[in-house]
Order: C-alpha cells, then sequence, then structure tokens
C-alpha cells in the first residue's frame, strides 16, 4: 500500500520487508553552534563543521547532529543553518546523492577555502582561515604579509586577537621548527603571544605530570620491589589528576596486586 502511493515506487518493492525501528540516540560533538540572542526572541541557530580529512560519513553525521540539537531546542529557534568549511573540494565526500536536496537547498553552505581568491585581497578574517591552506614555502611571507597589513590597518582591539591568530597557525603548520626560527621567520617575538604562553603552560604540566609519577614509581618500587616494563609504563602515561589520585591510593596498597587492580579501573 505505502509503494502505491508513490508515483515512481522501487521495481523491487514486493520484496521488501517492513520493520519497526527504535533509534538510540549516540553523543554527538559539534564543531560549532551559534546562538542568536535571546533578546530578540527565536532566531536562526548556525551549525559550523571544519573538515580537513576525508570522511565518507560526514554529511550523514552533521545532519543527524544538526536535526536532533533543532529537535531538542525547537521552541528557542525559528530555523537553523549548517557551514561546512574545506580546504578543498578533494576532501569532500564523494558519494552526496542520498544528500541532493539540502546541499542543493538554501540551509547548508559549503566554504572551500582554496576556492576563495587571492589571499591579499580577501577581509582579514577570512584571509586567516586561508592561511591554513597556502602552501608551505608560501605560507611564511603571507603570514607576513598579513601581520603587516593588521598593523597598518584600524583593527584595534581585534588587532592583538588577529596576531595571536596568525601565530598559532604558523607554529602549529610548522611545528619542526624552533622558537627562534619561527620568530625570525615572522619578525616577531613570540613570548608576547597567547600559543607561546599555552605551549609554556603545556611543559609545565608535563614537567610536573613526570616530577610525580616518578616519585610515585620511587614509592612503589621501595614497598614492593622493582615493577615490570608495564606497570611503569602505565604510571608514566597518566594524566596529572589521576597520578595525583594515584599517590594518595597507594598509601592503602598491601601488594601489587592493589595497584594492579587501581590501574584497571582506570
Amino acid at each position: 500500500m505505502l509503494f502505491e502511493l508513490l508515483t515512481n515506487p522501487p521495481n523491487n518493492s514486493n520484496s521488501y520487508r517492513f520493520d519497526s525501528v527504535a533509534v538510540k540516540e549516540p553523543k554527538f560533538e559539534i564543531d560549532g553552534v551559534f546562538l542568536p540572542p535571546e533578546s530578540d526572541g527565536a532566531g536562526v541557530v548556525y551549525f559550523c563543521e571544519v573538515q580537513f580529512q576525508k570522511d565518507e560519513q560526514l554529511y550523514e553525521r552533521v545532519w543527524a547532529e544538526s536535526s536532533l540539537y533543532f529537535y531538542r531546542n525547537r521552541a528557542r529557534f525559528s530555523d537553523w543553518q549548517a557551514v561546512i568549511i574545506y580546504p578543498s573540494r578533494s576532501i569532500e565526500q564523494i558519494d552526496i546523492h542520498p544528500h541532493r536536496s539540502l546541499l542543493n537547498g538554501e540551509q547548508i553552505h559549503r566554504v572551500y577555502l582554496d576556492e576563495l581568491g587571492d589571499i591579499r585581497q580577501l577581509p582579514i578574517w577570512v584571509a586567516l582561515m586561508v592561511l591554513t591552506t597556502v602552501d608551505e614555502e608560501q605560507a611564511p611571507e603571507e603570514a607576513r604579509y598579513l601581520l603587516t597589513r593588521t598593523n597598518q590597518e584600524e583593527l584595534l582591539p581585534s588587532s592583538r586577537a588577529i596576531i595571536e591568530l596568525i601565530t598559532t597557525i604558523m607554529v602549529y603548520r610548522f611545528e619542526q621548527l624552533t622558537q627562534a626560527e619561527v620568530e625570525s621567520m615572522l619578525g616577531i617575538t613570540l613570548k608576547e603571544t597567547r600559543v607561546y604562553r599555552e605551549i609554556k603552560e603545556e611543559g609545565r604540566e608535563e614537567g610536573r605530570e613526570e616530577a610525580t609519577a616518578n616519585l610515585i614509581l620511587r614509592q612503589l618500587t621501595k614497598r614492593f620491589g622493582e615493577l615490570s616494563e608495564e606497570i611503569r609504563s602505565s604510571i608514566s602515561g597518566l594524566p596529572l589528576p589521576v597520578l595525583e589520585d594515584l599517590s594518595e591510593a597507594l598509601l592503602d596498597f598491601t601488594s601489587l596486586v592493589d595497584l594492579q587492580v587501581w590501574l584497571e579501573a582506570r
């Protein structure tokens, strides 16, 4: 009866099997959700997905995430739109036929950074995104140009944020270079930027983790004798909060079995 209602039913409609399906909701992580101001009443919510790696089920996931969030918050929004940002068309999933209506409609915006034009002719914020995609040989020159442009244009108070973003992009694009080499490349001092402070703080955190792990290993060795390489490796790989818990828990251990049970539980 269902297929008789359709203008173009499938040729094998008689072979279809009916089922009643309960769909469980998985946990979704949406890259970005831009919420309209509540003072203006129900507005349009924008979903953003930044995709720099091939994913042949990206659109299936984005539609599921967006639709579920919109469904759960329907009273807050009048409509929804989604923006998918790619470095190039080659990253987009190949089979888009099932999504032709959405992709050809007004709600979905696909952005290919390498097709936006000359980085030097783009608005500064768009140019920052394009900087993530330019060739490594070209990137230093374009980064220096954007830094100079930022200093020349009246962009305060945004100029500081722009400089932070440029340096962050370059530090992570050229991870193999030393701080001095990146500074020389850009002609600035990284000590004044947030990315440098974050890297420095990460170093402090790693130092605290290593020191805490070494102290715990010494305490355990003193109580129970030489530890296996597997146990030493497991403890050394624990994050600082868990190491701190272990430093207290080991006071109640009576044997290595207690330690192994504690580690397995985490």
